[in-house]
């Protein structure tokens, strides 16, 4: 339920920024503050939940983030001005920014045995929302505006708030679990393990920021560039929606080949080079090709599937994981930013959006440095380990 809520709030707006934008002017540089929002929302709570994780039950914190999340979608629906619509969505993105962080240790704490399985299943169900609402967001403006059509999916992450407060106050819930050590050693405390002084924490937020880069830039601006192109509103946003759900095969199957693979370097370049050939057919090839260039680009998007197994691919504990996604989504969404906000802004009548996709290709040799840094198999902990005794 939290998957499933944790990405409408995203991609229904792109196609409808049409409607919006008859009732609060939106220009080139709000549009693409507002396609900002969501990495700038993710990078904060990368950043500001790392402290919070030290001290605070992960099931709390996400419980908060999903009351934030009702809170932003509810308040931007109403808003009125600008500032008011661009703030609210703020709120939300930074709800959405607690779940990124907190669901790989949530998983490693609960499920430590299902490393593969169920971060499939949590990504897959981030695609499925993601199409969702791209797909319904236009049909449901068509009954009651655009307002109605993005607070709707408020009553999601609503729902998906109750089975935590649940597992919070159920007197069938266990004791807090405790994070086995591997080996018999006790693993490093959390104020030893520092992220920013191993390759792994920095391989992993270039991930982060490549596929990132590329994907909220494609929600925000695919609708956009294809009307540009003379597709009709509801043709752009079957179009996002057809980007988004091929997330879901992406979903199922990447990270179960992922934990597989000592060395998941491969994958990454796959992912690279499948963005790459769908923006070439997006730029220059007959618009009525577009669905093919539009999935091809589409399946790129199993490099976010990557970025979140090699998580807990690469971390041993609990611990580790929510350090670990807290470094790498806080510096690697910092950097992504750029990505949707530099889209339009180097986007000019006549060029074809040929400097906007350049800019996504260079993000996707981060990528690519990134998956190389953390390609080799080892764990975060092991840099910051107890020293070994000498006799």
């Amino acid at each position: 339920m939290v998957a499933f809520s944790a990405r409408q709030a995203v991609s229904a707006i792109s196609p409808l920024l049409g409607p919006i934008s008859q009732d609060l002017p939106l220009d080139a540089v709000t549009t693409g503050i507002l396609g900002m929002l969501p990495t700038a929302g993710f990078a904060a709570m990368g950043f500001l939940v790392l402290p919070l994780i030290r001290r605070t039950r992960l099931e709390h914190l996400l419980l908060a983030s999903l009351l934030l999340t009702t809170l932003g979608q509810v308040g931007r629906a109403l808003g009125w001005t600008v500032p008011a619509f661009l703030a609210f969505t703020s709120i939300t993105m930074l709800g959405i920014g607690v779940v990124n962080v907190v669901i790989p240790p949530l998983l490693m704490k609960y499920f430590p045995d299902k490393t593969g399985i169920l971060p499939a299943l949590h990504v897959t169900l981030l695609a499925v929302s993601t199409a969702v609402a791209a797909q319904a967001a236009i049909p449901l403006a068509g009954i009651y505006g655009w307002r109605f059509s993005i607070g709707s999916w408020a009553v999601l992450s609503a729902a998906a708030a109750v089975p935590w407060l649940m597992v919070l106050t159920g007197r069938r819930t266990a004791a807090r679990v405790k994070e086995p050590a591997a080996g018999g050693v006790p693993p490093p405390g959390t104020s030893v393990i520092k992220p920013w002084r191993s390759s792994i924490g920095w391989g992993a937020a270039l991930i982060f920021a490549g596929c990132s880069s590329n994907t909220f830039a494609a929600l925000t601006w695919f609708p956009v560039v294809l009307m540009d192109r003379g597709m009709s509103p509801e043709s752009a946003g079957f179009m996002l929606a057809l980007y988004s759900i091929l997330g879901l095969p992406a979903g199922l199957i990447v990270p179960l080949v992922t934990v597989r693979m000592p060395r998941p370097l491969p994958l990454a370049i796959l992912f690279a080079v499948t963005f790459a050939v769908g923006y070439g057919g997006i730029i220059f090839a007959p618009t009525a090709s577009a669905a093919a260039w539009v999935a091809i680009a589409g399946l790129g998007q199993g490099a976010y599937s990557f970025a979140f197994t090699m998580i807990n691919k690469r971390a041993r504990t609990q611990t580790g994981s929510g350090i670990l996604s807290g470094f790498a989504q806080g510096v690697g969404y910092a950097l992504a930013s750029a990505g949707p906000f530099l889209f339009g802004l180097l986007h000019h009548p006549g060029d074809g959006w040929v400097p906007s996709f350049g800019m996504l290709g260079a993000w996707l040799l981060v990528l690519m440095a990134g998956a190389m840094t953390i390609n080799k198999p080892r764990v975060l902990e092991d840099a910051f380990g107890p020293a070994p005794h000498k006799k």
